[in-house]
């Protein structure tokens, strides 16, 4: 798994480009000698504050008239910025700001964090109110926004110091910059079609472009069995190590479909699993979707059946795969993969209305980084409503909160984000080498699954980990994607 990690770590810490400036207003300092290296000391306080992984820090400095603001944007536009925050150190006319929202597109944080809890009333001086000034010109500035068309600015209120939750919302925001940076940058590979009949799994890939920045790198099936055909063995053997290291194999339990794992189906997944990494490193891509029948008892049927030992590993590391050619649930892995909670493959399976819950799962790939416990490998005799056999992987999420991310197209050709969160609590889930998590929802089952079914969502879903419905919608916002959360 360790190979897998650093294989695929580049692809998860490309560098975020953050850039900060402060603002104020160039009467004072001549007014109140001492104040403007007060307020840049404050600015440094709030740039340490960016979580430090796979970021570079651009300070720009003080904009306090209309002509830094000019001089401020070249700066700006140059920089190849993924966010900016502005750091309200104290009042600023919002001439300062409207010359750079005006020019820049990118999201735009205002930061207000003021030095004191409260005054010291009974030493309280203008000097002291003007250091701890920071939200007095939030109204202008967000006014300005809205008066020029702009996206209002993202706004964090709170304290210099001992504020979790200013700090938390600053490391959000560079979370959500690294999504969007992430989804422009990334290239899609996608192999076949959707399954005969699944109207909704079809994705219009331009559009795709239009609304992430994406690209789809359409692939071959051949490809893969290119790598297949020439695997060494002393590749294959190593894989099958670290595949039986890393499963269990249990003996089989109920489903007469799924026996213990045998020797030629972890073989046959583990040379799939090498070709399959070395297909993705000559194609360059970040996620892979697909779905290919192949001719019957065919060496395309064997590989393109038994991806998903291999496929499970690289999602698990970075690389999110998704079955049945869906690309828009590809995105929505990669989107929760960003965010660093999973994103692992899913759909709704049976009901169980005598204890409340709805089995949530799939066969295929999934995040087993996420996984409640050790993994499962079960060899299946066959796949259901899919052409071939092999190994299959079983296991549930993480016992505790869940999000589900279901992103559809809409009859305008956008597309739609519906958002839920849950628990996943424990309990016995099938024995069929799928994965199922017994996914719990207010009010209750019954209700949400009408909430959820009456926002038009795909039947295919990423699960992630954690109650992340409001950061994911954010993300949607900064998209300009509708989006939804079902109500709780």
């Amino acid at each position: 798994m360790n190979e897998y990690k650093e294989f695929f770590s580049p692809q998860l810490n490309k560098e975020l480009h953050i850039g900060f400036f402060g603002v104020g207003y160039d009467f004072y300092w001549s007014q109140f000698p001492g104040l403007f290296e007060e307020l840049m000391e404050k600015h440094q306080v709030i740039m340490g504050k960016v979580p430090p992984k796979a970021v570079k820090i651009i300070d720009f400095g003080m904009v306090d008239n209309p002509s830094k603001a000019y001089e401020t944007v070249l700066k700006i536009q140059a920089a190849n910025l993924d966010m900016l925050f502005c750091n309200m150190l104290t009042y600023a006319t919002s001439g300062t700001f409207g010359v750079i929202v005006r020019a820049v597109d990118v999201p735009i944080i205002l930061v207000a964090l003021q030095p004191r809890k409260a005054l010291d009333y009974s030493k309280a001086s203008t000097y002291m109110q003007l250091a701890n000034d920071d939200i007095c010109s939030l109204p202008e500035f967000t006014g300005v926004a809205a008066r020029m068309g702009k996206r209002i600015p993202g706004v964090i209120i709170g304290t210099l110091y001992d504020d979790p939750e200013a700090d938390r919302k600053i490391a959000e925001y560079c979370q959500i910059a690294r999504v969007l940076k992430g989804l422009k940058q990334a290239h899609f590979g996608h192999i076949g079609h959707p399954i005969n009949a699944m109207l909704d799994m079809h994705t219009d890939i331009t559009m795709l472009t239009s609304f992430f920045g994406c690209h789809v790198v359409e692939c071959e099936a051949n490809e893969i069995v290119d790598h297949y055909v020439s695997c060494r063995e002393s590749e294959i053997e190593e894989t099958e190590n670290m595949i039986l290291e890393f499963f269990d194999t249990p003996d089989p339990v109920s489903d007469p479909i799924a026996v213990k794992l045998n020797k030629e189906d972890l073989n046959t997944s583990a040379r799939v699993a090498v070709a399959l990494k070395k297909f993705i490193e000559s194609k360059k891509i970040d996620g892979l979707a697909y779905y290919y029948n192949g001719s019957p008892k065919s060496t395309e049927e064997l590989v393109m059946s038994n991806l998903i030992v291999g496929n499970s590993l690289l999602t698990s590391s970075g690389f999110p795969m998704c079955g049945e050619s869906d690309l828009k649930t590809l995105v929505a892995m990669m989107i929760m993969n960003l965010l660093g909670i999973g994103g692992s493959f899913a759909e709704f399976h049976p009901v169980d209305f005598n204890e409340g819950f709805v089995l949530v799962g799939h066969d295929g790939p999934h995040n087993i980084s996420i996984a409640e416990g050790k993994p499962v490998l079960r060899s299946l005799i066959k796949y259901h409503g899919k052409p071939g056999s092999g190994a299959g992987v079983e296991f549930k999420i993480k016992e505790g909160p869940i999000t589900m991310l279901s992103i559809n197209s809409t009859c305008d050709g956008k597309f739609k984000f519906v958002i839920a969160e849950g628990e996943s609590v424990k309990g016995p889930i099938p024995p069929t080498g799928n994965t199922n998590t017994r996914g719990y929802f207010k009010p209750d089952v019954r209700t949400f699954l009408y909430r959820w079914m009456n926002e038009g969502p795909t039947h295919h879903f990423a699960l992630g980990i954690g109650h992340n419905a409001h950061l994911i919608q954010k993300v949607a916002n900064y998209l300009n994607i509708e989006s939804v959360i079902i109500s709780q």
